[in-house]
């Protein structure tokens, strides 16, 4: 009987012992990092991961992340240095650097997540409202959020946080005020083009007055030139003229005339009222070109000489 018990109570001791073993040991992963508590007072901060030993029943180990974490932060209007308003939508990552004043202060990922949000608007606000809206937008965006992100980081500090980056994803005027900056902006071009078009237009007009000028004074000179030609041509063919004339008359006067009857007839139903005799018609009446009269006279019969 007393066997029995004796088993009995020695399994029961082996099962405790068991438990207490159990629950002295936990496991650290690589992507967490332990915060052990005893009694409610952190006692120690265990960084390295694989099996770690606690005092049962009395130590309580929290897992803290150590990988970067995002904090989204809800777009917020923030006034520029030159009193434009801007929507400003930014997001930052950090990392858990302390894990012990990190329980003390913020004890959770959604305790730090509500802090961070804060002192972030609180420096968009700091170091936009310092700025203006081309440097915000344009110039100086790179360098505006490494400022914020020191601004950020040496806040968080005091909850054991150390921010990684900080990136502006979306600066953008507010919808009302975005139309009018877009008309305006399309006003400015239209004025811009105009003016454009305006300098275009002089300056063809310059460069077509210019060639029209050149094209008159080049056929003007081709035209002096082509007169002068034609009057030393006209020169030698009167010329040429003479001194055929002069060679043969009568070849001269038949070729002229054959050159007026091809000028004067032409297959255009052409009319002349003239008379039959005329001069013009000479070489119709005799292949010589001899007036009427003349052939008339010599085709007459000599008067009979009286015996």
């Amino acid at each position: 009987m007393k066997v029995g018990i004796a088993g009995g109570v020695a399994l029961v001791i082996a099962l405790v012992a068991i438990v207490l073993g159990y629950s002295s040991l936990f496991t650290v992963y690589q992507t967490k990092q332990a915060l052990v508590v005893r009694l409610g007072e952190p006692v120690r901060v265990v960084t390295d991961a694989g099996l770690h030993f606690k005092i049962p029943l009395i130590d309580s180990v929290i897992a803290i992340d150590k990988r970067i974490l995002d904090l989204e932060n809800p777009a917020q209007e923030v006034i520029a240095s030159d009193q434009k308003r801007l929507v400003v939508d930014a997001f930052a990552r950090y990392r858990i650097q302390d894990p012990l004043r990190f329980y003390q202060t913020v004890q959770t990922i959604q305790g730090a997540n509500s802090q961070l949000s804060v002192l972030l608007n609180s420096a968009l606000r700091r170091v936009l409202g310092e700025s203006t809206l081309t440097h915000v937008v344009r110039d100086e965006r790179a360098q505006l959020m490494a400022r914020v992100r020191e601004f950020l980081d040496k806040e968080a500090q005091v909850y054991g946080i150390s921010v990684v980056d900080v990136r502006i994803r979306r600066a953008d005027l507010p919808e009302q005020n975005s139309q009018a900056v877009y008309q305006r902006m399309q006003t400015e071009r239209q004025r811009e083009a105009a003016e454009f078009r305006a300098q275009g237009s002089q300056k063809s007009q310059e460069i077509r007055s210019k060639a029209d000028r050149d094209v008159t004074v080049l056929v003007a000179e081709a035209t002096s030139k082509s007169e002068q030609i034609r009057g030393e041509g006209d020169g030698d063919r009167n010329r040429i003229f003479a001194e055929a004339f002069g060679k043969d008359t009568d070849f001269f006067g038949f070729y002229r005339s054959m050159q007026a009857y091809e000028a004067g007839m032409r297959n255009n139903d052409t009319r002349m009222v003239l008379s039959p005799d005329s001069e013009f018609f000479r070489y119709f009446v005799d292949p010589s070109g001899k007036p009427r009269d003349s052939v008339t006279r010599q085709l007459a019969p000599s008067p009979a000489t009286p015996r």
